[in-house]
């Protein structure tokens, strides 16, 4: 099947392609927030929570979508593609999945992965009366529990909900700003999602005393169904090219800790010859020169 190329006729439309053209450094990933035409309150609301947490990075579509990403994931495909956004949520609901979330990734405008949640026991933001975060703050994730590490599922459930938290790539923190902590925690069978605010109080010494204080939302997950990538899709994927990979620099490493080391390879030194300054026992002595006797 022939596909119809048309060329931007408008510098709007060429900066708008050369926008979305792929990047050797990948920007911040994006989300769409989807309404279900059987969405229950619960889980419009997870949704609705999700979106003011990323609300610089998602956009929200509150009308009624009346198709299912694990029976027809293509009317996703599009919207990804025409809005240029790589991740999604899918919430719905009906007698056999109750409160039911999808969450999703999109690679090269096909679908990557995909996992079906159960919310139970959910409080929303505006349930939990405390002081908010402001609006695009960077959260800090915390994973606990050794199922994420010991389960193939839970390892790429783990991977997919730290692209869809992460929020820009930045390559320093200031202690101020860790203002938002977001903690998945494994265990019994589901995934305890809890949202803090860190506050940071004088302790008298140069590290100050933190505190948590709960914000929402607040749920108890469970994975119902999954879609995974394959081996080699997923290895695709995550590929960095090689433009981005930096350069090794000869005779140049890094220890643990981070700094540079470096290795100079010198001639061979006569050491006599070095302009130092010697003690006198050290020096050599000038032989006397021999005086001339007339005859």
């Amino acid at each position: 099947m022939s596909v119809r190329i048309t060329k931007p006729k408008t510098h709007r439309g060429k900066r708008m392609l050369a926008k979305r053209e792929p990047k050797i450094i990948e920007l911040s990933k994006k989300a769409l927030m989807l309404r279900g035409a059987t969405a229950s309150a619960t889980s419009l609301q997870f949704v609705k929570d999700l979106h003011a947490i990323k609300r610089t990075q998602s956009t929200y579509f509150g009308q009624k979508h009346p198709f299912n990403p694990f029976e027809d994931v293509k009317p996703i495909e599009e919207l990804t593609q025409k809005y240029d956004l790589s991740l999604f949520a899918f919430c719905s609901h009906n007698k056999k999945r109750a409160n039911n979330v999808i969450l999703g990734r999109i690679f090269d405008h096909q679908l990557l992965d995909m996992i079906e949640f159960g919310v139970e026991q959910f409080k929303s933001l505006t349930e939990i009366k405390n002081s908010k975060v402001m609006e695009g703050t960077k959260p800090c994730l915390i994973f606990s529990g050794d199922v994420w590490h010991q389960n193939e599922e839970y390892s790429k459930c783990k991977s997919l909900l730290i692209d869809f938290f992460r929020g820009e790539s930045v390559e320093q923190v200031r202690l101020a700003g860790f203002e938002h902590a977001l903690s998945f925690t494994a265990a019994d069978g589901k995934i305890f999602l809890r949202s803090y605010k860190i506050l940071m109080t004088k302790s008298g010494t140069k590290t100050p005393h933190i505190e948590l204080e709960e914000i929402g939302p607040s749920a108890d997950l469970v994975i119902r169904r999954t879609k995974l990538a394959s081996a080699d899709l997923f290895k695709r994927a995550c590929r960095t090219p090689s433009a981005a990979k930096p350069k090794k620099v000869k005779n140049m490493s890094k220890d643990v800790f981070g700094s540079k080391l470096g290795r100079i390879h010198m001639p061979r030194q006569d050491y006599r010859k070095l302009q130092v300054k010697r003690g006198r026992a050290l020096r050599t002595e000038k032989t006397p020169k021999k005086s001339k006797i007339s005859k």
